[in-house]
């Protein structure tokens, strides 16, 4: 007797075929909208959010901002003056230039180096000098303000050439090459994705479903982001992320129907039969994915970093949307089609001339029967492989990147760099401690105790506070530019401690630790890169342990349902973080140790890895190989249903979808390596390690690591303690 859910597919099936041109004007009204919602996204997405909301870095630079008036800033122009330019003439124009911008309503503080004392903002070879402006406002009104006055004040000023550096013009920068990127992510993933449908299926319609529906959920991911921009700022990364993972997805799943259907075909089932058929297993297939995906995404959302939970939320609205075109408009399209799916192959006469006897379908085939012969010694050399991948993921430094994830030829990027090396950055962003509820006038000796004793620890170059200054543990004379008057209040007192080293890398992140740990004579405050690099670590290491737990029990719930086996689905979590140690250790060496340059692009190679793009890459890279997982194991479980061998259920699993992954996977591989040509060091690593992780899963893993491993487990393959194999036994036959 059949259950209700049995008839859902074939219900579902009927009523896209009746439903065909309703569905396809609704599709042409759903692109129409979602063009015309999503066309400007780029403006409303917001930048940073690297930093954990309401961390004590955070609450300790506005009260900071509040008290003192003064913090980090957010713009740095970089002046240099044309050779042989008169001094006098050069402080003209640049303090001409310095009075414009404090009569800027917007801005709440200028630096100049034409002011007395100010040797710190004249570089060491006196050839350039720094303007330091920080803005009133919110983050949105602060990026507006600094993309503004970007515009008014780079460029010729008279004898001065006046470029930009500092979190603004990072923020300009990224947000002008994130768009070029996307274009040129659009015009290399489309053209090339369809030529490899073509070659896959033979049929220039069922080349182009894949790549319509694609472009459907391109279009709904552009529409969704800027929904999702009225509710929460959502990182300018996910617009590149998510139209990428869309794009991906989309296509994959529309491949794994289409092939499906045409295999049903095959067999003389009628087009009705067929598509009532691949609904009930593909579809089922698909949606189990898209399930899959997104919970190893919403993971992402323990972690308290809003740059993570933006791209997590736009990633899982973006899953949901490819699988719900695929599983739409699909069957709709198939149904149209009939008998002419499989017509105008515009290579047919190139195929006939390069035909031979073993089709792909049977080199499938046989590979796995030999795996099945030999598991051990097709394995092994793979698991040495992946390990030799993942080793250099021991010597990984995380850390966050800054202006130096731009290409080095980036107008910022240059000017970034002039300022690093021929500025004392550290004396431009110096940390600082906040004692809120201290009165450093009445009790100075604590003070100058606690200043003392912060110069003397590792890293910390000098500290300066209301007593003075001081050297490692000793005082020693204030710098011109400081001026003791201005550490204290009625109420509050700070120290800035000027500190070598990058404050973004883990030495800076342990330095902000050895603040806080320091004795002081009141509570205190951080504030800082610094302290920004050790709430943004803490936040992560702490939260870690339960997002992988979330990650291993949602999944493996899943894969348990999906095989009715024990084993499986543990096989699936291990050989899934064989594949995310490869992927990252390949970034690593890749891009925190700077080898293979022709491979990775003109990259600034800074010796860290980026803490928050590994966590969403590993998230993203898990749900990616977990998609070829259940493409491949359901059908092995279907097979294994049916004929009740082993052996025999993974070869014709293999042979009927390992094509289907393996070109899936090269289409996610073109998607993302279209991340990779992006000028963004993020993009970058995010792209190369995704097309990594799908090509590396799709064949090492699939195609040998997985019948390896089934030959070897043999019975214990589909073990099931009776309990739950019998609850099973009695939801299927819908009894209570």
């Amino acid at each position: 007797m059949t259950t209700p859910g049995r008839n859902v597919p074939a219900r579902w099936a009927r009523f896209t075929a009746r439903r065909g041109r309703w569905i396809a004007l609704g599709a042409v009204l759903f692109a129409a909208a979602a063009l015309l919602l999503g066309s400007r996204v780029a403006g409303h997405l917001s930048h940073g959010g690297w930093t954990p909301t309401g961390a004590p870095s955070v609450t300790a630079e506005q009260h900071l901002a509040d008290t003192f008036g003064t913090g980090s800033e957010h713009l740095v122009l970089v002046v240099r003056a044309d050779g042989h330019t008169a001094e006098r003439r050069v402080a003209a124009h640049g303090s001409a230039l310095v009075r414009a911008l404090r009569h800027d309503h917007r801005v709440a503080h200028v630096a100049s180096p034409w002011a007395p004392d100010e040797r710190r903002l004249r570089a060491t070879d006196g050839a350039a000098y720094a303007i330091l402006v920080r803005f009133h406002g919110s983050d949105s009104q602060v990026h507006a303000a600094g993309a503004d006055v970007l515009r008014r004040t780079t460029g010729r000023h008279g004898p001065l050439t006046v470029t930009a550096a500092g979190e603004s013009a990072v923020v300009a920068e990224t947000e002008r090459l994130s768009d070029r990127d996307l274009r040129t992510a659009e015009l290399i993933a489309a053209p090339v994705t369809f030529a490899v449908l073509l070659l896959a299926f033979r049929s220039l319609p069922a080349a182009l479903l894949p790549v319509a529906v694609g472009a459907l959920s391109v279009a709904g991911t552009m529409a969704g982001l800027r929904l999702l921009t009225s509710l929460l700022p959502v990182s300018l990364l996910a617009l590149n992320i998510t139209t990428a993972l869309g794009f991906g997805l989309a296509v994959d799943y529309s491949l794994l129907i289409v092939a499906r259907y045409r295999e049903q075909r095959a067999t003389g089932r009628s087009p009705g039969q067929a598509l009532a058929t691949t609904v009930d297993t593909a579809g089922r297939t698909v949606a189990v994915s898209a399930l899959t995906v997104c919970l190893a995404l919403a993971a992402l959302l323990f972690f308290p970093l809003p740059l993570l939970r933006s791209l997590a939320l736009a990633s899982i609205m973006v899953t949901v949307l490819a699988a719900a075109t695929t599983l739409i408009l699909i069957p709709a399209a198939l149904a149209a089609l009939g008998d002419h799916l499989d017509r105008w192959d515009p290579l047919r006469a190139v195929r006939r001339r390069r035909a031979g006897p073993a089709t792909t379908a049977h080199l499938w085939r046989r590979l796995a029967h030999y795996v099945l012969r030999h598991p051990l010694t097709t394995a092994l050399p793979v698991l040495l492989a992946l390990a030799a991948l993942a080793a250099p993921l021991l010597d990984a430094r995380f850390g966050i990147h800054d202006d130096r994830m731009l290409p080095p030829t980036s107008a910022t990027a240059r000017a970034s760099a002039l300022l690093r090396h021929h500025f004392d950055v550290a004396e431009l962003r110096p940390a600082a401690l906040l004692l809120p509820d201290y009165q450093v006038r009445t009790r100075p000796g604590p003070v100058a105790d606690y200043a003392r004793r912060a110069s003397d620890l590792p890293g910390v170059r000098r500290v300066d506070a209301a007593t003075g200054s001081y050297r490692h543990g000793r005082p020693v004379p204030p710098p011109p530019h400081i001026r003791p008057a201005a550490f204290a209040t009625a109420h509050s007192t700070r120290l800035s401690v000027v500190a070598d080293g990058d404050p973004l890398s883990p030495d800076g992140a342990r330095l902000a630790e050895r603040l806080r740990a320091l004795p002081a004579p009141a509570p205190v405050q951080v504030a800082g890169l610094n302290a920004r690099m050790a709430d943004t670590t803490e936040a992560i290491v702490i939260r870690l342990p339960t997002v992988l737990a979330t990650i291993t029990a949602t999944v493996f719930l899943v894969l348990l349902l999906l095989t009715r086996s024990l084993l499986l689905p543990l096989k699936a979590l291990l050989l899934n973080a064989l594949t995310l140690a490869a992927t990252l250790g390949t970034v690593v060496h890749l891009f925190q140790e700077g080898h293979a340059p022709r491979l990775t692009g003109d990259i600034a190679v800074t010796h860290i890895t980026d803490l928050t793009v590994l966590c969403l890459m590993f998230s993203i890279a898990f749900g990616l190989s977990m998609d070829y997982e259940i493409f491949l194991m359901a059908r092995i479980v279907e097979e294994h249903r049916r004929t009740g061998d082993t052996r025999t259920a993974t070869a014709v699993g293999i042979e009927h979808t390992a094509r289907v992954f393996t070109a899936a996977a090269l289409i996610v591989a073109v998607v993302m390596g279209a991340l990779a040509a992006s000028g963004l060091l993020a993009l970058k690593m995010i792209g190369t390690g995704l097309a990594v992780a799908v090509l590396l899963d799709a064949t090492l893993v699939r195609a040998v690591l997985v019948p390896a491993f089934i030959r070897l487990a043999g019975r214990a393959n589909w073990w099931l303690p009776r309990v739950t194999a019998r609850r099973g036994r009695c939801r299927s036959a819908g009894r209570p």
